[in-house]
């Protein structure tokens, strides 16, 4: 340990030598020159250690390939896994995992040019991502030859923003294969999809991926239903008047609830004795008690919504209030057992209500697969000890080669590859009642 730690010391900079590098790039010579000074050159320092990171991540790669390769492994099932486990590596969740590593071989393999600019510092690992998103498209000599041609090592895109880059990558990738880029922006329409993510004070955000036809033509129309309330004398702003507009057509609704079920999960002193500890809205996150209550009628309040006036008339809520016991101490949710191989409903929804997201360590994936953490086949139980709630991707990932669950003291799964490293996540505490209003 002694000796990691001094070598850690002779690669680490000090203080002084940052102060004596920053010199050179801050003029002229003050206390905030100086700093100034010192955050370029960490700037120049985190670019490199990403470089560095890119080049670790592909030896990785190769290296499990090979050994998947002398365990017997099927060539197309070797690589498996590898994006996950550089994702506990890097502290990212698997999605992010896969991603990075991607990003690592393109630019390692393909893209060395970048990959010297970026360990050069001359860009970061954003704009180096970019380039690499922008050229994905064409094939590996293609890419090459963009890379070659845009030479990001001789700081060509110094000063540049974002967009300057993301243009002159297309230019490039356009006048390599013009064909390939097509096809890409002809195929980009079977992407569209719509996404929910959290926002501050319990507000989200709806995102919609579309065609750009559709998404031009659906702001229209929404623009042009709240310039026309304006010009009648409705005193919410234009943004507020979209809003509520796009509610109240996708739910056949003005206050957007109902017939769906909105899960919302918290103790019982916040429900009836007005306990300030905090809510949680499944599919959300944490959310203020006074919310909660307002939300199922609980409150003073109205269960008003929005800000559209007619959400606040006669709106008819069906609430439905379902008792989760806890443990005295821990809080955490008591056990439920089943003989069943396949969890039933009521303890999937119990696991679902206890976890909310899913279970592999720095994933808040949606859960989409309800599983034995050690598997049927190997002894496990259909019980609430031995069940997590993953989403689709993880659930996969752990059954790869090499890779083990298991329930830890104190309820805490650890997915892990034995071939690495093991980490533990503690189980979220969850509250007494669940509230479904529909």
């Amino acid at each position: 340990m002694k000796q990691i730690g001094e070598r850690q010391a002779e690669t680490t900079p000090s203080t002084a030598s940052l102060r004596a590098i920053s010199r050179s790039v801050a003029q002229p010579d003050t206390i905030s020159g100086d700093l100034i000074g010192q955050l370029r050159v960490l700037e120049e320092m985190k670019s490199a250690i990403t470089g560095l990171q890119a080049q670790i991540a592909v030896a990785f790669d190769l290296a499990q390939r090979a050994e998947q390769a002398e365990a017997g492994v099927p060539a197309a099932e070797r690589g498996k896994g590898v994006g996950a486990q550089v994702a506990l590596a890097r502290r990212e969740s698997p999605n992010r995992g896969s991603k990075l590593l991607g990003l690592a071989k393109a630019l390692v393999t393909e893209m060395p040019r970048t990959l010297a600019a970026l360990s050069s510092g001359k860009l970061n690992e954003w704009r180096a991502t970019l380039l690499v998103k922008e050229t994905a498209c064409l094939s590996a000599g293609d890419r090459a030859s963009v890379d070659e041609e845009l030479a990001p090592d001789t700081g060509t895109f110094d000063g540049a923003g974002d967009k300057a880059i993301i243009a002159a990558a297309k230019a490039a990738a356009y006048r390599r294969d013009p064909r390939s880029v097509a096809q890409r922006s002809s195929h980009a329409a079977g992407e569209r999809t719509v996404s929910l993510r959290p926002a501050p004070d319990t507000m989200t955000y709806l995102t919609a991926l579309l065609p750009v036809a559709q998404g031009v033509a659906v702001y229209a129309a929404l623009t042009r239903t709240a310039d026309s309330a304006r010009s009648s004398g409705d005193p919410r702003n234009r943004g507020q008047v979209m809003a509520d507009t796009l509610v109240e057509r996708t739910t056949g609704t003005p206050g957007g609830v109902s017939g769906v079920e909105i899960q919302v999960v918290m103790t019982d002193r916040a429900l009836f004795q007005g306990d300030s500890e905090p809510a949680r809205l499944q599919g959300y996150g944490i959310v203020p008690a006074p919310w909660a209550r307002t939300l199922i009628g609980a409150g003073e309040s109205t269960t008003r919504l929005g800000t559209n006036p007619a959400a606040s008339q006669n709106q008819d809520f069906k609430v439905w209030l379902r008792r989760l016991y806890t443990a005295p101490r821990s809080g955490e949710l008591l056990a439920m057992d089943s003989r069943a191989r396949i969890f039933p409903p009521r303890l999937r929804r119990f696991i679902e209500a206890r976890d909310h997201s899913c279970r592999t360590p720095y994933c808040d994936a949606p859960i989409r697969h309800i599983d034995h953490i050690v598997p049927w086949h190997s002894g496990g139980t259909t019980t609430l000890a031995n069940g997590a709630g993953l989403c689709e991707a993880c659930n996969h990932t752990k059954e790869n080669r090499g890779w083990t669950a298991q329930p830890l003291p104190a309820d805490a799964h650890a997915p892990r590859n034995q071939d690495t490293h093991r980490t533990q996540l503690p189980l979220n505490r969850s509250p007494v009642a669940r509230v479904r209003t529909n």
